[in-house]
This record gives C-alpha cells, sequence and structure tokens, in this order.
C-alpha cells in the first residue's frame, strides 16, 4: 500500500506564505502524476495545482502567480509554495497522487489525510 502524509499547513496573515509537504511511503513502485486539491466549507473539493512525473504543472485560475507546485522524485514527494495567500485560499488542502503500489498490475489513487490551512488577520 501507498501512503500520503501532508505537513506545514497552519495560521497565517493575508499577504504571507506557507510551503506544504506531501511525501509517499509505503510499497511504492512508481508515483505518477500528483496534485494538491482544497476544500473550503460548504464548497466542493477543487483542483488547485498538479505536476506530472516529468515536472510539468498546472494551476487553477485562482493561484496562478502565487502558488507553485514542485516535486523530489528521489523523496516521492510533492510541495506547494504559496505566496500571497488570501482569505479566500483558506481550506483543508488534500494531496493526491497516481501511484503504482509493489506487486500491483494497476495504478491507483491515493489521497492524504488532509492539513487545514488558515489565512485570518
Amino acid at each position: 500500500q501507498v501512503q500520503l502524509v501532508e505537513s506545514g499547513g497552519g495560521l497565517v496573515q493575508p499577504g504571507g506564505s506557507l510551503r506544504l509537504s506531501c511525501a509517499a511511503s509505503g510499497s511504492i513502485f512508481r508515483i505518477y502524476a500528483m496534485r494538491w486539491y482544497r476544500q473550503a466549507p460548504g464548497k466542493q473539493r477543487e483542483l488547485v495545482a498538479a505536476i506530472t512525473s516529468g515536472g510539468s504543472t498546472n494551476y487553477a485560475d485562482a493561484v496562478k502567480g502565487r502558488f507553485t507546485i514542485s516535486r523530489d522524485n528521489a523523496k516521492n514527494t510533492v510541495y506547494l509554495q504559496m505566496n500571497s495567500l488570501k482569505p479566500e485560499d483558506t481550506a483543508v488542502y488534500y494531496c493526491n497522487a497516481d501511484g503504482t503500489a509493489a506487486g500491483a498490475l494497476f495504478a491507483s489513487a491515493y489521497w492524504g489525510q488532509g492539513t487545514q490551512v488558515t489565512v485570518s488577520s
């Protein structure tokens, strides 16, 4: 099995920065695309940013120019650098990865437990 563990959330003032991390562990054969989603209270979960194993990225319009997704393939870890944070960025942020566990025939989607990001003065 593959586990994803996020870290780096917290409380930050508007205009501040946070860096989220998500490490994949367990019986991993290969990790493919990795993504960050977020879900604010009363709203649907939305895609924030994604990165392929080759490093290609895409972002939601709401975060373009402010957030940067990156990954360290050797560590099976994805990062989300969040700058110029706004109150509307407040949400639980979830890590998602497509991966193949050791011995598995097919890839599966894996989710982390989520980390709270609160932007408030």
